[in-house]
């Protein structure tokens, strides 16, 4: 894909976002945090612009993260510049989440440079390491990329659901049930010895090594899979 090529939707299209925009904001309210003192006042420090990094299939629940623990930061996602990253980034804005579009196979340049300045402005950066596509679990560098241009601490965010759906998608992206019990846990990461002297790739198996210990699969706690 161009560097130029950014898709994006508008009228209608984003107008019928709206109501499901609603829909899930009640839906997110339901659902109960259990994470320990320790991990909770990671998750409340806002006392710098952080890279906040997560699996994809964590998504809806690292939404909850943001609503309830770092409103006091906005929060800026990096989205595919893709036709279908295009409906995301309309329901994002409608959460109140802003954008920068690029992945590992577009835009990668532009974006890295954008979510740069939003960290420098003050903004949160939320980065899924595997997605747009996957594979499932795989650290992509990016994160570490941008860490290190702005100088900003990498907050590792992951767990596990009480009850959800497991979807049968690349991802198995994970959908609590209403009122479930999502168990958090989170690490902060700062340009330490053990990362400063590795190359972006080294770095990021490190982080995927420790994001997967906070979390590594919802396949123990889901009682029930989509068809």
């Amino acid at each position: 894909m161009s560097e130029s090529v950014v898709h994006r939707i508008s009228g209608w299209r984003r107008f019928a976002l709206w109501p499901l925009s609603l829909l899930l904001k009640g839906w997110s309210a339901t659902i109960r945090i259990s994470l320990p003192p320790e991990d909770e006042q990671l998750l409340r420090d806002t006392s710098v612009p952080s890279v906040i990094v997560f699996w994809h299939n964590r998504l809806f629940m690292v939404a909850n993260v943001y609503r309830r623990f770092r409103r006091s930061r906005h929060l800026c996602g990096l989205v595919s510049p893709s036709r279908d990253g295009a409906w995301l980034a309309a329901f994002l804005s409608l959460m109140g989440v802003a954008s920068v579009r690029g992945s590992s196979s577009g835009r990668t340049i532009g974006a890295t440079r954008e979510l740069v300045d939003k960290l420098s402005a003050g903004y949160d950066i939320a980065i899924t390491p595997d997605g747009p596509l996957g594979p499932r679990y795989e650290f992509k560098e990016g994160a570490v990329c941008v860490a290190r241009r702005a100088g900003a601490p990498i907050l590792l965010v992951s767990g596990w659901v009480d009850s959800a759906w497991c979807l049968r998608s690349w991802d198995g992206f994970v959908l609590p049930r209403p009122f479930a019990v999502a168990h958090l846990r989170a690490r902060i990461v700062h340009d330490s010895a053990s990362l400063r002297h590795d190359d972006d790739r080294s770095a990021a198996a490190k982080l995927r090594t420790q994001l997967l210990k906070l979390g590594n699969d919802f396949d123990r706690s889901t009682s029930q899979n989509t068809r």
